[in-house]
């Protein structure tokens, strides 16, 4: 391990030129970091200052690039028991100054030597601060990231910025999620039985469903709510994912019809926006959204305030004060953002199902949210006692 750090902090010293490029024209230059080359995809900025392994392997951030705020990253170096799902799939990364030599007893090789094994282009030594800021009064935008010793010249960089698919309107689902069914079992005895539809999923929301003794069935983002229902569930949960939810049609017929049968329902992030479409409600992109591990959420049911994780720049256009009438009945907004008032959860008040617009998984970041796994849990408690009873 010892070599492999100190040879990844003399590479970073010999790292070639790297331009980062926005579609509105601003150009930031540094260095490469990760591997050398080109990538495209949304900038976005994240304010998380640890939890960077759990932000390049969440699926949600698949065709983004991810610029952190935190000045300084690579600390820990990169292990083998934190990442979110199999592979990094940011587009592309943004830091200001990476760590030179990693230190943690659970590290087992540098960010740099990671980003670079899995052809992740990156850039450093800019001002992100900079960067932040401008999308922050500009909005997520395209970007670029050039690196290597034979840069093209800047206009020919931006007519390929420029060129790039935007977020609105992208179907990224299917891409993200398992191909397979695969089952993750109860931990202790089991109480339940979850199918859970893969729209991007995070490895640590099935563990924490299991902690509660759950066997979570993950479904490929094409099953159909046959597929659904042949597992038996007492429970269906949504996962959060990547893309733009005026896109998902498919998993909003899925969604009505486990509305229609009257099964507990919880859905997180992308599964919260596909609840919204699902009551009628529509969807609309955020001006640079919501991603970081500090975001303060209320939760209108208890009066709390959480310190959420989030990463969203979509959200569910509902009214906030007031219940609404849907073809599955009453609906009302649960969470609210107290930054920006954005909505953050949703709850039907005639039927067993909830969602939220954050990660309560919450890997990495605080533990506030952890509740509604149990919250969930109480649905089917409920469902099965009155069909006991019944």
């Amino acid at each position: 391990m010892t070599t492999s750090i100190k040879g990844a902090a003399s590479q970073r010293h010999k790292a070639a030129p790297a331009v980062l490029v926005l579609e509105d024209g601003r150009i930031f230059r540094g260095r490469a970091y990760g591997a050398a080359g080109v990538t495209f995809g949304e900038a976005v900025f994240s304010t998380g200052m640890t939890g960077y392994q759990e932000t390049l392997t969440d699926p949600s951030y698949h065709r983004q690039v991810v610029v952190m705020t935190a000045p300084h990253v690579g600390n820990t170096g990169v292990n083998d028991e934190d990442p979110e799902s199999k592979r990094i799939w940011v587009a592309g990364y943004v830091v200001r100054d990476p760590a030179r030599v990693p230190s943690n007893w659970r590290a087992k090789r540098s960010l740099d030597e990671e980003l670079r094994h899995q052809g992740i282009v990156g850039i450093s030594g800019i001002d992100t601060r900079a960067l932040t800021r401008h999308l922050r009064e500009r909005g997520a935008m395209r970007v670029g990231i050039f690196s290597g010793n034979a840069l093209p010249d800047e206009g020919t960089m931006l007519a390929e910025v420029r060129q790039a698919p935007e977020m609105e309107g992208a179907d990224l689902s299917a891409e993200v999620a398992t191909k397979e069914t695969y089952v993750v079992p109860a931990i202790g005895e089991k109480k339940y039985t979850v199918a859970a539809v893969d729209l991007g999923i995070k490895g640590m929301t099935p563990h924490r469903m299991a902690e509660r003794g759950i066997e979570v069935h993950v479904l490929p983002a094409t099953a159909t709510a046959e597929d659904v229902y042949a597992v038996n569930p007492d429970g269906v949960f949504f996962s959060n994912g990547p893309g733009d939810p005026a896109t998902a049609d498919h998993a909003v017929s899925v969604m009505r019809a486990v509305l229609e049968r009257g099964t507990p329902l919880f859905g997180i992030c992308f599964g919260n926006q596909i609840l919204g479409r699902a009551l009628g409600f529509g969807t609309y992109k955020l001006k640079y959204g919501h991603r970081g591990i500090n975001q303060p959420v209320q939760d209108r049911t208890t009066g709390k305030v959480e310190v959420t994780a989030h990463n969203h720049g979509f959200a569910v256009d509902a009214p906030l004060d007031q219940v609404s009438d849907t073809p599955f009945g009453r609906v009302e907004v649960s969470h609210v953002c107290l930054n920006d008032n954005v909505v953050e959860g949703l709850q039907l008040l005639d039927k067993p199902a909830f969602s939220v617009q954050y990660h309560p998984e919450a890997a990495a970041g605080p533990h506030d949210a952890a509740y509604l796994f149990d919250r969930f849990t109480s649905l089917m408690d409920t469902v099965l006692m009155e069909g006991q009873r019944a």
